[in-house]
């Protein structure tokens, strides 16, 4: 019993740092928008997440940076397991050479936060509904 809901509540912790570090990517992108030369980034939420879920075996133990040899650093920008961050391809080219799109980013900004937040509500339900069950209500 006690697995199911480590397990169940371990992914959405998982999947609640995903979209928070998202969220800051894009908050990068929107504060870089009149940066010369900038490149816009992004990255794949639903393949990051089967990542760090694969990555530490299901929903359980701590995301973990996978490191190829012993002299490697740790991930130093706090991104969370499984994230691989990406070029947004250009659909308007700037005099300047930056990528971003203020539209594009504002949309993707907007609807991360809106996930985020229902993220939470479910967490919430699920919370409130063990608390209903421990009571005996």
């Amino acid at each position: 019993m006690i697995d199911r809901i480590d397990d169940t509540l371990g992914f959405h912790q998982r999947a609640l740092a995903l979209r928070a570090h998202r969220q800051e990517v894009l908050a990068a992108n929107i504060a870089n928008a009149d940066t010369p030369h900038y490149k816009a980034r992004d990255f794949d939420f639903k393949a990051s997440l089967r990542n760090a879920l694969d990555s530490t075996g299901g929903a359980g133990g701590p995301l973990a940076l996978a490191r190829t040899a012993p002299g490697h650093l740790g991930a130093a920008d706090g991104a969370p397991a499984g994230v691989r961050l990406m070029y947004r391809t250009e659909t308007q080219s700037s005099v300047d050479g930056n990528t971003v799109d203020m539209n594009v980013e504002r949309a993707a900004f907007a609807e991360n936060a809106i996930r985020y937040e229902a993220s939470l509500t479910f967490i919430n339900g699920m919370l409130r509904t063990l608390q209903t069950a421990l009571q005996g209500q």
